[in-house]
This record gives C-alpha cells, sequence and structure tokens, in this order.
C-alpha cells in the first residue's frame, strides 16, 4: 500500500485527514497488539525509564550478536504513545548495529520534535504516524520515553545485563 502522505493530493485537508486517520490507526494498533512485549531471559543491555508526570514506565531490554541488536523486548505500562512507540521501536531497531540504532534515536527524537526532514523521511516507516506529537509539548515525554531507554542501553560499556539497571527519569 502507498503512503497516503506520498500520493499527489497530499497536503488537501481531505488527504490530511486521512493520513491522521492512518496514523492513528497505527499507533492504536501497536498499542492494543505490542509488538516486542515480555522480557528478555538473558539481556545483553538494559534500561529504564519512567516520566514522572505521567506515571509511564518502560524497561528495555536487547540480546546482541556482536554489535548487531538481535531481539528487542519491553515491559512497561502507560499511556497508548508511550507503549506503540515503545512497540514500533521494536521493530524498528531488530537487526540493527548499535551505530543504526543510535541514528534512529536521534532521527525519532528529532521527528517527536517537529523536524520537518525526519517527518517525510521515507525511511523511517510507521515511525512517521508519531509525528503528530510534537504539537502537544506534554506528549513528547511519551513517544521519546522508550528511545531515551534505548540510548542509555546503547551507550553503556557493559555486557551481560548490567546496562543502565537503575531507573532514570525523562
Amino acid at each position: 500500500m502507498a503512503d497516503v502522505a506520498d500520493r499527489p493530493e497530499a497536503g488537501r485537508p481531505d488527504a490530511d485527514a486521512r493520513l491522521a486517520a492512518i496514523y492513528q490507526d497505527i499507533i492504536l494498533d501497536h498499542y492494543r497488539r505490542p509488538r516486542g512485549k515480555g522480557a528478555l531471559d538473558a539481556p545483553d543491555l538494559a534500561a529504564e525509564r519512567r516520566n514522572p508526570l505521567c506515571g509511564d514506565e518502560i524497561s528495555l531490554q536487547l540480546a546482541l550478536d556482536g554489535d548487531v541488536v538481535r531481539e528487542v523486548r519491553f515491559t512497561g505500562r502507560g499511556c497508548s504513545i508511550s507503549q506503540a512507540s515503545a512497540s514500533m521501536l521494536t521493530q524498528a531497531i531488530r537487526g540493527k548495529t548499535r551505530a543504526e540504532a543510535e541514528a534512529l534515536v536521534r532521527r525519532f527524537v528529532a521527528l517527536a520534535h517537529g523536524d520537518a526532514e525526519a517527518g517525510g523521511d521515507k525511511a523511517m516507516g510507521e515511525l512517521r504516524a508519531l509525528q503528530g506529537v510534537a504539537r502537544f509539548p506534554a506528549r513528547i515525554r511519551c513517544a521519546t520515553l522508550a528511545w531515551g531507554a534505548l540510548d542509555d542501553a546503547l551507550k553503556c560499556d557493559t555486557a551481560r545485563g548490567d546496562a543502565s539497571r537503575g531507573e532514570r527519569e525523562g
């Protein structure tokens, strides 16, 4: 299926409404049927983040094959945006190198803050569904919570699960 945002009629109010509906459907689907939900038995890296303003919590665990993310799982609770974003993250970074995942963290955070170039980047795939949070500053934290945990985990130099075990707000 072609992306509605790439069609010639994109930018017209009716096309914008269809795009918003598709993006809302993607977010709700990831919230209702999260991908990558659950814990890993023996993660190589892990990190936790919580949002003290609303109570959202994410615990992210990664299993690596050398420098490549072999598996990624999350546990947590929170609003539809934080949980959908975590679900989408698990699909987006599986199979990526640490460097690619770090670059995707930066790109996603830019998208969530309203960066038009990131929002128009077809390589972002379903993550583009979350670009609307930029209009709601309080929701940016929800969308970027799991991504902050990923950034924490990737910056950790130790393996076998010692990565950022402490809880961090953000």
